[in-house]
């Protein structure tokens, strides 16, 4: 795909005008408050993958109105002290899959949360256990076209509260320093990590990777890929509702979600990219952070000239890895587990101190 948005100089000046309701605030407001009412945990189980380097339970927490939802949770085996928390959020029609298959995170010595997604996990991957009990509004049968014309039924409205309640999740787990909790995301969870940025004022750090949702109505314009397409495919059809669309997806604009974000920030986009445009992701960057008061946070930008929604692929993880390390380091965050190979018979202990047991009885 030859390139398509605006050049890098365009890109690093792009500030397009606000599309952010003037309830956007209460409206957050309000739903967090009703997700919030209810404790996070509902079952903490061990589960046997067989890695013996790296321990897993299956959580399950509580998410939009109380609704189940699934994730792993992973700790390096041996570590006994608490460790930062990575929560991570997959990609557009995937699940969380098996605890085997993203290990990057706690093989670096942290704590790791993997959300699955509502409602989502047959298009690709291995697929989720997590169903959607309220996919039932108006809208296209995709998630991103699912409850379109009205806020409060809009599938994104339930999943981004479910990822900020990944966050205080695993912050109730046993062996996390709740102090450091960190969201991470590609594409679809690029765009979920974004509005955990937004949504929880002292999170530790947020790696955010050609974030879905952001620049809405300029992506529509450029582009008819998934998602994006099912969106453009359903108005293609409901002739006239334009307008109730864009409302909603102003709810879960990225941008409005980057302005009110306080944690230092990594992003990362393929300037090839057809499936979350650049330009989205460059309009949430430069305004990250603009209404958190005071000085803003560490904000630092990836661009790969050549690639699309690959972006950088394992180099970006590599540059992510180092950027943590130091932002963690930077607060004074307990230094992620570092096991001894003499510690290996600790390792395959089931009694040792990580084990997190069920804490909700």
């Amino acid at each position: 795909m030859p390139a398509f948005d605006l050049p890098l100089p365009e890109l690093e000046r792009h500030r397009p005008p606000l599309d952010e309701p003037a309830d956007f605030d209460a409206f957050w407001a309000e739903t967090l408050h009703r997700a919030h009412q209810r404790e996070p945990l509902v079952s903490v189980r061990p589960v046997e993958t067989g890695l013996r380097l790296v321990r897993t339970w299956d959580v399950t927490f509580r998410g939009f109105a109380g609704d189940p939802v699934r994730a792993w949770f992973s700790r390096p085996a041996g570590a006994r002290e608490p460790l930062p928390a990575v929560v991570e959020y997959v990609g557009y029609g995937r699940g969380r899959g098996f605890p085997h298959e993203r290990l990057t995170w706690v093989n670096a010595g942290h704590a790791h949360l993997l959300m699955d997604n509502r409602g989502q996990g047959d298009q690709y991957g291995d697929g989720g256990a997590t169903p959607d009990p309220w996919a039932t509004a108006r809208g296209g049968p995709g998630p991103a076209a699912r409850g379109l014309l009205a806020p409060a039924d809009y599938h994104y409205r339930r999943l981004v509260t479910d990822a900020v309640r990944a966050v205080t999740a695993v912050r109730a787990l046993p062996g996390v320093d709740p102090a450091h909790t960190v969201a991470v995301g590609n594409s679809q969870g690029g765009g979920l990590a974004l509005a955990v940025a937004g949504l929880v004022p002292d999170l530790a750090a947020a790696l955010v990777t050609a974030p879905f949702l952001c620049g809405v109505r300029r992506a529509l314009e450029l582009t008819d890929t998934g998602p994006y397409g099912e969106i453009a495919g359903y108005l293609c059809v409901h002739r006239g509702s334009e307008e109730a669309a864009y409302r909603t997806l102003s709810y879960v604009e990225g941008v409005s979600f980057a302005r009110r974000a306080r944690a230092p920030v990594h992003f990362g986009t393929g300037l090839r990219d057809t499936v979350c445009p650049p330009s989205g992701v460059y309009a949430a960057f430069n305004r990250y952070g603009e209404l958190s008061g005071g000085a803003r946070a560490h904000r630092e930008i990836h661009p790969y000239p050549f690639n699309g929604h690959e972006g950088g692929g394992g180099e970006h993880v590599r540059r992510q890895l180092g950027w943590l390390a130091a932002r963690l380091a930077e607060r004074g965050a307990t230094r992620a587990a570092r096991p001894d190979p003499a510690d290996m018979a600790v390792m395959a202990d089931v009694g040792d101190a990580a084990d997190v047991g069920d804490p909700a009885g």
